[in-house]
């Protein structure tokens, strides 16, 4: 029996990507629009926007921007409803927003805890919720981005830990009601990823983001932490095709930490 080829062919594909304005999601921003879908990213920087904008180059209206923060829930209503009005629906939505703060639980703050909470599972609640009429009527796809987190403890990320472990049953939940309406929610659950926002975490911490890229990759069986692009690669391959009997059990990008 032949084998078939993973397809990346997402022409007539519209897709919304929230954190769209850096790592992940500008990695999969990129890749949506290369396989030939219309892609709308949301964020809070505008002139990062229009800077991936330009570098993904494309058709003209391949790929637009909505601002708006998901932390406030009816930002979350509009970003939906603007992003499906420029695409005329939607058939994909990635869920790449996200923050992080390294604290044991004694060291989080109030604020910290809720603001994590707040963008990490509320607005990706928020946003699913209101995307989801949108991807029954095209039998569409959710992918949320949680964790390695998720799936096992880590050293000072109480917040960040919890927020995503959330994240996770919450997908599988959905996946579980939205499955017989054709819809699939995935969740992919990345480890350390080289992104602005770990080189940012490296910082904060003290040390030189290639220094900070150098330690991780230590705890990690292929020796090296995982690359934005291929987080996206496998947001692709979550939503083609050939993934299509894949609903609500996590993917996981570790490097073989749970071999």
């Amino acid at each position: 029996m032949a084998v078939a080829a993973i397809r990346f062919d997402f022409r007539r594909k519209r897709v919304l990507i929230t954190g769209g304005t850096s790592g992940m999601g500008e990695a999969c921003a990129a890749s949506f629009v290369k396989a030939g879908a219309r892609v709308v990213i949301s964020g809070r920087d505008r002139d990062k926007a229009r800077a991936i904008m330009k570098r993904c180059g494309g058709e003209q209206g391949s790929i637009a921007f909505v601002g708006g923060d998901i932390g406030i829930r009816e930002k979350c209503d509009l970003i939906v409803t603007e992003a499906a009005g420029i695409l005329e629906g939607l058939d994909i939505v990635v869920n790449s927003a996200g923050i992080i703060y390294h604290a044991t639980a004694e060291e989080t703050t109030d604020e910290q805890w809720l603001q994590t909470m707040n963008v990490n599972v509320n607005g990706m609640f928020y946003i699913c919720r209101a995307a989801l009429p949108h991807l029954k009527s095209s039998k569409g796809t959710i992918i949320n981005i949680a964790s390695d987190a998720a799936l096992t403890g880590s050293h000072h990320l109480t917040a960040y830990c919890a927020s995503k472990g959330a994240v996770l049953q919450m997908t599988r939940a959905m996946a579980l009601d939205y499955a017989p309406a054709g819809v699939r929610i995935v969740p992919i659950c990345p480890g350390d990823v080289d992104t602005p926002m770990l080189r940012g975490e490296f910082r904060d911490r003290g040390l030189d983001a290639e220094a900070g890229l150098r330690e991780s990759a230590q705890a990690v069986p292929l020796n090296r932490v995982c690359s934005a692009q291929e987080v996206a690669d496998m947001v692709l391959y979550a939503c083609s095709d050939s993934a299509k009997f894949i609903t609500g059990y996590p993917l996981v990008l570790d490097g073989g930490n749970r071999a």
